[in-house]
């Protein structure tokens, strides 16, 4: 079996099923292996965590449509954050969204702009409720069949679609850190920048919202507090929430930025890394 950490955990921040109430976990990368499938030994994971009382929570950049893949293994609340934190799905509820966080299509615009006139060749696609919509030039990334195809200033212009949850931006020629480091600066005061590619795409959510601030929010709903929250994530988009997360662990395979912020690691997710965890924490192992 796997060990889960690299690094030795201390006493205090040990996790023991009497100790952790919450786990946080990310999709791609982390809980998902490259094939983007839930292996056994992590249903089972999952499973036997929520049986022993600890709530599991996907926390993802991904749309609540993409979620099927883990739709099945949503126990207990039904609830998963989708979206960085721009949304909260209830998936016992047929996928109803109890929290939306938009974006403002005023600020969208606003970022569009600057972005467009400080990288050009830059392309956006519009991440609403009812699905997504790009521009002519945006990489189609996986085709949507009711999307609309037109400029990003006249995707954000009305709210017939419903709020805007994302904005994403995309460079055929950027670095994807080159990208972000300059969309943050010529438009940082209008939304959260992150990103979750390889590719230079960017993930651009409301003013405050993300995984990490969503999530508080359902914690403090339930009474848990941050130090009894275990969270996973591999990408730069996990940052906050690995950052809040009393406990926090980097994937084998996760990106430089995310390896710096953190203390533990477990296996890579081709490697079932979270399940590694949950076992230890059930089991009460060092």
């Amino acid at each position: 079996m796997t060990s889960a950490t690299e690094q030795p955990e201390t006493p205090a921040t040990r996790r023991t099923a009497a100790t952790t109430r919450l786990i946080a976990t990310d999709l791609d990368g982390t809980l998902l292996r490259d094939d983007r499938t839930v292996s056994d030994r992590t249903v089972a994971a999952l499973a036997a965590a929520e049986e022993a009382g600890i709530e599991v929570f996907f926390v993802t950049g991904r749309p609540a449509r993409w979620m099927d893949v883990v739709r099945d293994h949503v126990h207990g609340h039904g609830l998963a954050i989708c979206a960085n934190g721009a949304v909260v799905v209830d998936f016992h509820d047929g996928g109803r969204y109890v929290k939306v966080r938009p974006l403002e299509s005023g600020a969208a615009l606003a970022i569009v702009r600057a972005v467009r006139a400080a990288a050009p060749g830059a392309s956006f696609a519009v991440e609403r409720t009812s699905g997504i919509h790009y521009e002519p030039h945006y990489p189609p990334f996986q085709t949507d069949p009711y999307a609309s195809i037109a400029p990003a200033e006249e995707l954000l212009n009305g709210d017939g679609h419903g709020p805007v949850v994302k904005l994403l931006a995309f460079h055929p020629e950027l670095a994807p850190d080159e990208f972000l480091e300059l969309a943050r600066a010529v438009a940082g005061e209008h939304g959260v920048f992150t990103r979750s590619s390889p590719t230079a795409l960017l993930e651009i959510s409301g003013p405050g919202v993300s995984k990490a601030s969503t999530l508080a929010q359902c914690c403090a709903e339930r009474g848990i507090s941050p130090e009894e929250v275990v969270a996973f994530g591999d990408m730069p988009n996990d940052l906050e929430m690995l950052g809040w997360a009393g406990t926090a662990y980097a994937m084998a395979n996760a990106h430089p930025e995310v390896l710096a912020a953190t203390t533990l690691r477990t296996a890579a997710n081709t490697e079932d890394g979270v399940a590694a965890v949950i076992e230890q924490i059930l089991h009460g192992l060092p």
